[in-house]
Formats: C-alpha cells, sequence, structure tokens
C-alpha cells in the first residue's frame, strides 16, 4: 500500500484519540466544578466572610433538601424544612447527620441551589459542607449553615422575580482520615 495510511497507523491514531477522550473526561469534573462556583451556574453557591450590609424589606422563603449517594450509610435530614427570612438576613439552618453503622465513616457533602440562576446570589458565612465530616458508629451530630441572600439578586432580569430558594445536599462517602484510620486499627486489634 503506496501512499495510504496503514492498519498500524490507523490503530495508533484510534489510540491516541480514545486516550485523549480519557483525559478530557478526566479533566472535565474539576473543570465544570471550577466554572460552576466562578459563574454560579449550576447552583452554585457563593461564599461570605460576614453577613450582608443591606437588609432589604422583601421576604424571600428558603426551602431545604438533604440526600444521600447511594453508596452513604448515613441518615441525614434537614432540621427545619424552610424558612422565611429578608433579603440581605443572615439566617441559620441545621442539618441532621446519623452514622448508623459499627465503624467510623467520613462524608463530603456536594450543594446546589435551585433554581439554578439565583445561585451565585445565595451566599453562605459558615457551613458543614466546608470540610469532610467524621461520625463515629452511632454517632448524631447536628451540623449548622449561617447564610444570606445577596440583595443584588433583586437586580438580575433572572432572578428579580424569585420568591423561594431551595438549598440541597448530598452527602458522599469519603476516605476515612489516616488519623481516624489508625485509631480504628488500634481499637480493633489493641495487642499492636
Amino acid at each position: 500500500m503506496s501512499g495510504g495510511i496503514s492498519n498500524g497507523q490507523i490503530a495508533q491514531r484510534l489510540v491516541m484519540v480514545v486516550a485523549f477522550m480519557g483525559a478530557m473526561s478526566y479533566a472535565s469534573v474539576p473543570f465544570y466544578n471550577w466554572f460552576c462556583k466562578v459563574t454560579g451556574w449550576g447552583g452554585q453557591t457563593s461564599v461570605a466572610t460576614s453577613g450582608s450590609d443591606l437588609i432589604l424589606d422583601r421576604m424571600i422563603t428558603v426551602r431545604f433538601d438533604a440526600s444521600l449517594a447511594r453508596d452513604m450509610p448515613w441518615e441525614f435530614k434537614p432540621l427545619q424544612r424552610e424558612m422565611q427570612l429578608k433579603i440581605g438576613e443572615t439566617g441559620l439552618a441545621f442539618y441532621e447527620a446519623y452514622n448508623p453503622t459499627d465503624k467510623p465513616i467520613a462524608g463530603t457533602a456536594s450543594y446546589n441551589v435551585a433554581p439554578f440562576s439565583a445561585g451565585s446570589y445565595f451566599d453562605k458565612i459558615a457551613c458543614f459542607c466546608f470540610e469532610m465530616q467524621v461520625l463515629q458508629p452511632h454517632e448524631r451530630v447536628q451540623m449548622p449553615v449561617s447564610f444570606f441572600v445577596d440583595p443584588e439578586i433583586v437586580n438580575d432580569p433572572e432572578t428579580k422575580n424569585i420568591q423561594e430558594l431551595t438549598l440541597s445536599y448530598t452527602f458522599h462517602v469519603a476516605e476515612l482520615p489516616q488519623d481516624e484510620v489508625s485509631l480504628v486499627e488500634t481499637k480493633s486489634n489493641p495487642l499492636n
């Protein structure tokens, strides 16, 4: 075959395409998370160091939702289903998690706000979702989230008429930190 592409060259190109597609799919998750955090797209929230300086005389309802990833054995729920507050007013809500198993389990929470267009106006001041949570066997904890809805929400044509938001969390199993793994190993084999 003079001038044509050999079967070996075709196979090599196909392998390169598959490798490129695999690399792009691997990189897409962190890129997507970064994009959502920067733009607020997909309901990603913002982080604030303090409450709003401006409180409007307009109420908004915030609903709270909780779910678990398929492999997460915890029980997880909001302690209140909804809360009404003024736009710009700081709210404090609590979620409860319970580990019904006989071993410690670590978890991290992913979150979003619906409608998605309002995500960038939902500012968290403090949240259990900012760090990994480790629950010991049969431990029950209440975890706070402090937040406000940015008054700029009323100046955005897409969000100015929103009267309610839903804050949703999903807990996922995370790798147990090494100090917890060592503690479990020591308890299960006290002669070491």
